[in-house]
């Protein structure tokens, strides 16, 4: 299933995409109050949402609806550095013994079509594809073997970053935290639809221009490694999202800097899921967080 947040009547509410529409489900079954709700929910709740799929009721037209991101504030949002061996030859960097690990504010969310914000105060805003992975349970010390039972489904993320703010820090946090720099969707892919998450292509594109294209079989520490070493520190819980990395083709490696700039679009496509789209603009004035 594709599940998705979005506006509609003037609502926010949960649901599911099927072809050109959306099964609505907040109000029509029960935990589908948000998306967290839904996943709390587990198994029970899934099901629901594909009884609710298969009588037909309840749908209405993509037209009709704005699609936000499906998890729009994640308790936790985390990413991982250097996770591709094709992105760490490029940043002239050594292999990591260990995951690398940062976080993502939650007010840097935004969906598909919204649009990523270049500030006034730099203009080394780049983009990074990647798959990210949406955890379905609350969980700790979680073995690798089990890792995937945690996963409940899987979404495209651009780890948008702003490069001088980045070298800042050595934790990464506020360059990777700017408001609007943490474009994720379309949907959430529920993981029983991507049998194996470590052999799917990624794609990214600023305007038509191929800049990323790579598999997510490249990873370093895979998605399941990834679960297992975080729920070792941290009790890790439904809707967390982890963003698993990005491989060669970011723009501050290209000669000259290939930054966003007010008026392009990046396109990220991965296999199993489809295109995450959001143009870029100067960030208006007043702009704040809603």
């Amino acid at each position: 299933m594709k599940l998705v947040t979005c506006i509609f009547n003037g609502q926010t509410v949960v649901g599911a995409c099927v072809d050109d529409g959306v099964v609505v489900a907040t109000g029509h079954i029960e935990h589908a109050d948000n998306m967290l709700a839904l996943l709390s929910a587990g198994e029970a709740g899934l099901q629901a949402m594909r009884g609710l799929i298969a009588s037909g009721q309840h749908r209405v037209g993509l037209d009709q609806v704005k699609l936000l991101a499906p998890i729009p504030r994640p308790g936790k949002f985390l990413g991982i550095g250097l996770n591709y061996a094709d992105h760490i030859s490029e940043t002239g960097r050594d292999k990591p013994d260990y995951p690398t690990f940062f976080t993502k504010q939650s007010t840097c969310v935004i969906g598909n079509g919204a649009a990523i914000h270049v500030p006034d105060i730099s203009e080394k805003v780049d983009y990074e594809g990647e798959l990210a992975f949406v955890i379905g349970q609350r969980c700790k010390h979680v073995p690798v073997e089990r890792a995937h039972e945690m996963i409940a489904g899987y979404t495209i993320c651009n780890d948008v970053t702003v490069r001088d703010w980045q070298q800042r820090t050595p934790t990464w946090t506020l360059g990777k935290s700017f408001d609007t720099h943490g474009p994720m969707g379309p949907w959430l892919v529920t993981a029983d639809e991507i049998p194996d998450p470590h052999n799917l292509s990624l794609k990214t594109w600023v305007d038509d221009e191929l800049r990323q294209n790579a598999s997510t079989g490249e990873m370093i520490f895979n998605c399941y490694e990834m679960v297992a070493y975080l729920s070792q520190a941290m009790t890790l819980e439904p809707g967390d999202v982890i963003s698993t990395g990005t491989p060669a083709g970011v723009g501050v490696k290209m000669k000259p800097r290939g930054y966003l700039k007010p008026g392009q679009t990046v396109r990220i496509e991965i296999e199993g899921i489809g295109m995450l789209t959001n143009p870029v603009i100067a960030e208006p004035a007043g702009f704040c967080v809603q």
